[in-house]
């Protein structure tokens, strides 16, 4: 049999198939791109129009690719981007744009909330701490700067619950979406009726929790992909605890290091609703499913600083080589350099969504490639202190395990997050770990045997003189830090 499993990004849509073993089928894949919007004030929005056109190509492109063996379609699956906001009418029209993790014009509306709130009980109890990533700040933000739209609102939802609707006429919402959204209590495994209240909603306005699949499409759909017409579609989970069961860190013997657009480390324990031990400070806790949990710390930065860098500065300009030669020629932390690598505020492990980014130390003599290594470096110093914070709830010794774009295009980079971290990664050679961990869950919900991990494609092992001086370069970031963006408020 085949799955089908959709990975459904901030900047691109793919569907791949994959058989019975988790191996994705040659040529029976779809990629479609697109770029979010972003605004003078913070605002960085997607169109859920958009979207769903690029899904429904991805879905040709793959069923296409697969042939004859469409037909082997037994269920699909997907990964969509956690903590997406979508304001629905009453005849389920959108109402706005899909407001992504990284939109911070609700930075005023946390503060507030913090301020109101028992941030750290807040926390616990949810497992997202109150900032403009998660649902609570969107909502009382567009109930202050948009009251009309607020008032229309017949229903709040994620691009994930959406797509479901829209495909097979069920909305419903998978636990791991849910445990994303900042209104989770954990604990239950329900709405959190205080968080609720903050927000100025009621749980009738949120879809029902809910990790059976639908049967079916309808129409126009289940005309166009006829080879999925009947076929279970299982609620979509959180990209996030897809992306760590498709690297295979599927327990506590794993971190997961992934470094693409943003970064994120993470790792998955076993968890059942109820109570649960103390997350610990700049970390949140989402659920994978009703067994497991996915705790980490995720950064607003990651290959985005490069773009920036590569768009900015007068970077070499023949060749990823090129670029390569120059960062590696300047020693780590060899730049006289400190900086703050918060272009889209911050996310872990301060929690400051009006945080933005910061260089001192320049001078007539500092160039372009000082610079570039300089914010990389500063990535992979909040890293280190996201990972400092984690491993005392992974296994004594475990093992890191890297993915992602910008791991892959820039082996420098990969070895200054390694010496930054001062662990070993193995780096994996899985691409597409998103997709394939959400076929992993449906093949699992199939009644299919897991395949056994694979070993990295190449280790990246920590130089300790190396360590030592991002050591020192830590506390240099860390006092910036105070000094330019300060403690939280609560």
């Amino acid at each position: 049999m085949l799955v089908l499993a959709l990975d459904v990004g901030t900047s691109s849509a793919r569907a791949i198939a994959f058989d019975e073993r988790g191996r994705p089928q040659p040529d029976a894949t779809g990629h479609v791109a697109y770029e979010p919007r972003t605004t003078p004030d913070g605002g960085v929005e997607l169109d859920a129009g958009v979207l769903l056109d690029a899904v429904a190509q991805a879905i040709d492109a793959c069923l296409a690719g697969c042939g004859a063996r469409a037909s082997e379609m037994a269920a699909v699956g997907a990964s969509v981007f956690w903590h997406s906001l979508l304001a629905l009418d009453a005849s389920g029209q959108p109402l706005t744009p899909v407001l992504t993790w990284a939109d911070t014009r609700s930075a005023a509306a946390a503060r507030a909330l913090r301020e109101t709130l028992d941030a750290h009980a807040v926390h616990q109890r949810t497992g997202a701490p109150i900032h403009s990533t998660f649902f609570p700040a969107k909502l009382r933000w567009l109930h202050e700067a948009r009251p009309e739209v607020f008032r229309r609102g017949a229903r709040w939802c994620g691009f994930a619950e959406f797509l479901q609707a829209r495909l097979t006429g069920t909305m419903q919402c998978s636990l791991s979406m849910a445990s994303g959204t900042g209104l989770l209590d954990q604990d239950r495994g329900g709405w959190d009726a205080a968080m609720l209240d903050a927000a100025g909603i009621a749980a009738e306005a949120l879809p029902p929790i809910d990790d059976e699949p639908r049967r079916g499409l309808v129409a126009p759909w289940a005309a166009r992909w006829p080879a999925l017409a009947r076929v279970p579609w299982y609620p979509a989970h959180g990209d996030g605890a897809c992306s760590n069961l498709g690297s295979d860190c599927v327990g506590p013997d794993r971190i997961a290091l992934n470094v693409g657009t943003s970064a994120a480390l993470r790792v998955v324990r076993p968890d059942r609703p109820g109570p649960h031990p103390a997350i610990p400070d700049g970390l949140w806790r989402y659920r994978v499913d009703d067994r497991r949990a996915v705790v980490g710390g995720a950064t607003s930065e990651g290959g985005n600083v490069l773009a920036w860098c590569r768009k900015t500065l007068a970077l070499p300009t023949d060749g990823d080589d090129a670029l390569e030669r120059a960062l590696a020629a300047v020693p780590p932390d060899g730049h006289d350099l400190t900086a703050l690598p918060f272009f889209a505020g911050e996310r872990s492990p301060g929690w400051r969504p009006e945080a933005r980014a910061a260089l001192v130390g320049l001078s007539l003599d500092s160039n372009a490639a000082e610079i570039t290594r300089a914010l990389l470096e500063a990535v992979a110093l909040r890293l280190a202190d996201i990972y400092d914070r984690l491993r005392p709830l992974a296994d004594s010794d475990h093992r890191v395990v890297g993915s992602g774009g910008a791991l892959a295009h820039s082996p420098t980079w990969a070895q200054i997050i390694a010496d930054a971290v001062g662990a070993p990664i193995g780096l994996s050679g899985e691409r597409q770990a998103s997709a394939r961990g959400a076929a992993l869950l449906t093949l699992q919900a199939l009644g299919a045997e897991a395949p056994p991990p694979a070993d990295p494609v190449r280790i990246l092992r920590p130089d300790p003189t190396r360590h030592a001086r991002y050591r020192e370069a830590r506390r240099r970031q860390s006092s910036l830090y105070d000094k330019i963006v300060g403690f939280p408020d609560s």
